[in-house]
């Protein structure tokens, strides 16, 4: 049994991405209940998948499952789409509302997810919290904005790759920032 603290390369995007693909497929060979069914049972095998390798849940992955689960949950018993709509809006709301909070308590709950990437200083981080805050409740107001706009199968689209694109440009757009704010490591004279 694996009790490693890395998944090996490939799994993290692919348990990170693959829900999301489930769901896209599920929906174009099936439809809306189809894919809700089909991200709810991906997001499981992924949690499940990364507690295998690593012995830890991540929080923003497990706030996401929860969610996928009790919304995706009322759109299959109510048997009504819009619950399903309104998760995005609701994660993103989450994870800028504990955001905000972090800035309010003086932590920056972004330092702790990417701690491992990057060595910023603390303005760095605060500037990151802060920015990508901004980004999540923009984008739960597009979401809301998108869903009660336009069909469906649009609002799938947007969700998938859209959604998708915005995230890795909003990251894209933070690296000249990053780098700015990196900390030097320090070197041992006499090693």
């Amino acid at each position: 049994m694996a009790t490693g603290k890395q998944m090996p390369k490939g799994l993290k995007p692919a348990t990170e991405l693959g829900p999301i693909a489930v769901f896209f497929a599920a929906y174009y060979f099936g439809d809306l209940f189809v894919a809700t069914g089909a991200i709810m049972i991906t997001t499981v095998i992924a949690l499940a998948i990364s507690y295998y390798y690593t012995r830890t849940l991540p929080m923003m992955p497990m706030v996401t499952a929860v969610v996928v689960m009790v919304f995706g949950g009322l759109t299959l018993y109510l048997n009504d789409e819009t619950f399903i709509k309104m998760k995005p809006t609701i994660i993103y709301g989450i994870f800028a509302a504990v955001l905000f909070a972090g800035i309010l308590l003086g932590k920056s709950f972004v330092k702790v997810l990417f701690d491992n990437f990057w060595n910023l200083d603390d303005s760095g981080w605060h500037k990151l919290t802060i920015r990508l805050g901004i980004f999540f409740l923009l984008m739960a107001v597009a979401n809301e904005i998108i869903w009660r706009n336009v069909s469906t199968e649009l609002w799938v689209n947007i969700k998938v790759f859209g959604f998708t694109a915005a995230t890795f440009l909003f990251f894209i757009a933070q690296v000249p920032m990053i780098t700015r704010h990196m900390r030097q490591e320090k070197t041992d004279p006499d090693a």
